[in-house]
Formats: structure tokens, sequence, C-alpha cells
């Protein structure tokens, strides 16, 4: 499981974009581009519209610096909230387009539209959820949802006590239900992309 990293370097690095240093660019993007491009392609399956997508996040992010909230979580979450939100703005985009193109969308369509919407942006964060998950939570999921062990055995598989294991189940599965409770809500950063400090 992919881990946040250490609040100290979420500040530095902050600090740097804030100056306009590139090489942060550069190493915010080597960390952070596989899950960028991962998360986009959730949301719009199409790897040209999510290399796109991926470089409008970076390019947001450097012209945005100071959108960053350390009291609102990591760079990572950070990063992965922006990616959602312009991904979603792109599928809205792109299946508006659509439907202008084979005439005027009716409101079973535009509902249509919002319903498929909110199922990409759960998967997309249950995805991130996943991919954030502490080892331990994810590893006693594992047993339980995909080898159909109970409690009593992932316990064992684990090397843990049974409550210890259920604690780990029930955390993890309160993370991943926050992927439905909060798919429709959305993150909007401050300014836009395209906005903000030129490159």
């Amino acid at each position: 499981m992919a881990k946040d990293s250490p609040p100290r370097w979420d500040r530095r690095m902050q600090q740097r974009m804030a100056r306009g240093e590139a090489a942060a660019l550069g190493e915010l993007y080597d960390r952070y581009a596989p899950l960028v491009h991962n998360l986009a392609h959730r949301v719009l399956d199409d790897d040209a519209a999510a290399d796109r997508v991926t470089r409008e996040v970076f390019g947001h992010l450097w012209e945005n610096p100071d959108t960053y909230d350390p009291r609102q979580g990591s760079i990572r979450s950070w990063v992965a909230n922006v990616t959602q939100e312009l991904a979603i703005q792109r599928l809205r985009q792109t299946e508006a387009a659509a439907y202008e193109a084979s005439g005027a969308a009716s409101e079973e369509q535009l509902a249509e539209l919002e319903e498929k919407i909110r199922r990409v942006s759960a998967a997309a964060r249950a995805d991130y959820i996943v991919s954030s998950m502490p080892a331990p939570l994810w590893d006693a999921l594992k047993l339980a949802y995909f080898q159909r062990r109970d409690y009593h055995q992932a316990a064992a598989d684990l090397g843990v006590t049974e409550e210890e294991a259920r604690r780990r189940l029930r955390l993890g599965l309160q993370l991943l239900s926050t992927a439905n409770t909060r798919a429709g809500e959305g993150f909007s950063p401050p300014g836009t992309p395209g906005t903000g400090r030129a490159r």
C-alpha cells in the first residue's frame, strides 16, 4: 500500500512550489504521476484523455500551490482530489458534447449522465482509498473478502488477536464506505486550472 509522505515533506514541497522551483514540480510529478494517471483513467476510461488530465493536474498544481492546506490532509490527498475534480470536469464536458452532437439532451439523459459521474467518482475514490489504506487494514480485508476468511481465521493468518482482526476489518470497511458517501461531494480547489502564476 502506498503511504502518504511525511507532513514535513509536504510542507516543504508546498513552499518550494510557491517559490516557483521547477525542480519541486519535477519531484511531485515523479512521485504522483502514476496515481494521477490511474485515477484519471478510472474516471475517463481512456488513455489519451487520462494523459491530458495528468498534464492539466500538474499544471494546476504548479499554478495554484496555495490551494494545498496541510490541515485538510496530505499532499497525496490534495493531488488525488484535484485529479478527481478535473477528470470529472473532463467527463462531463465530453459527455455533454456527445449529447449536443446528437441533438438536444433530455432530462432523462442528463440524469443518466449525473448517475454515471457519481458511479465513476465513487469507483475512483474507492481505488484511491484502497491504494492509500494502511497495509494491515488491506491485508485483513483481502483475507475476509477475497479468501472468505472469517475474523477468527483472519486473526490466525495475520498472527493477531481476534479483537485486533475485527478492529482492522471494521476500520477498513469504514474507510471504503466513504467512497459512496463522499462521491457526490467532489472537491473544488480555489482558482481554476489555467489561472494563477505563469509557468
